[in-house]
Formats: C-alpha cells, sequence, structure tokens
C-alpha cells in the first residue's frame, strides 16, 4: 500500500510528503563534507541538517534541520518530481559503492505518510543503472547552489 500511494501521481512521479536528500564524504574535513537536507513540498520548506552525521548504510538519516530560505526552498522545489519512480523498485539500500573510493555519495530519502525508505547511491556513473544519472547530476548541481 505504501509503494501505491508514492506512485499515486503518475507512473513516473513520486509525491513523497518529504525528500531528505544531500551528499557525503568520508575522507574530508570541513562542514562541506556532509550535507543533508529535509524538502516539505506541502509546507514549501527546506531546513538543513546541522549535525553532518555520515549516514547510515543501515538506517534512516537522523537529522537536526533548521529551516533555510524561501530562495534556497525554489532552488530545489521541484527535485520530488525528478526522483525517478523506478527508484522504488530498488531492493537494496546502497546503489553502487558510495564513498568507496573517497569520491562521496548521495543520500535520499522519501517519507510518505510515515513510511520511510533510503537510498545511498554512488557518485560514480559507471557503478550505477543509467536511469540515475539524470538524479545524480541533478543533485550535484543543486547541492553546490546551495552551499
Amino acid at each position: 500500500m505504501a509503494a501505491t500511494s508514492l506512485t499515486a501521481c503518475t507512473k513516473d512521479e513520486v509525491a513523497p510528503d518529504t525528500l531528505v536528500f544531500g551528499q557525503f564524504y568520508g575522507e574530508c574535513a570541513g562542514e562541506r563534507c556532509i550535507e543533508i537536507y529535509q524538502l516539505t513540498p506541502r509546507a514549501r520548506t527546506l531546513a538543513e541538517d546541522t549535525q553532518d552525521k555520515y549516514p547510515s548504510f543501515t538506517s534512516p538519516y537522523q537529522g537536526q534541520f533548521v529551516a533555510r530560505s524561501a530562495t534556497d526552498y525554489a532552488k530545489v522545489s521541484d527535485l520530488p518530481d525528478l526522483i525517478p519512480a523506478k527508484l522504488l523498485a530498488e531492493s537494496a539500500h546502497v546503489i553502487g559503492q558510495p564513498d568507496a573510493g573517497d569520491w562521496g555519495g548521495y543520500y535520499v530519502e522519501l517519507n510518505d505518510h510515515g513510511t520511510r525508505r533510503f537510498w545511498l547511491i554512488d557518485t560514480q556513473k559507471q557503478n550505477i543503472p543509467a536511469y540515475l544519472h539524470p538524479l545524480v547530476d541533478t543533485l550535484q548541481s543543486r547541492i553546490a547552489q546551495l552551499q
């Protein structure tokens, strides 16, 4: 039932209550090594995590989020529409080898009516399915705009 509600808009559109997204690097120093954001489309808000914890490969991210500006929200407001519905069919939480060679990874989490699904996605395109390439390109660009 939860997967049905996540894909109820159209077969290619995902409409979560919240989208948590970001990037992480393990062999890195400084505040920009881990950037995690929470987008809430219905409330038209964007918040940034202040803890900057390395995401778990086994459980959803537990952050402490503080509000960002409406201008920042506008920069990423279309991200939920860009999440491929095919991602919901992925059975593993880890796609590729995120941060295996100190190249970082992307974190994506969809929360819909209390059902949280998350993925850690490799930044190296040769390690992930082609359908994710546009998403990782977009995440890279949008996260850079928020920094």
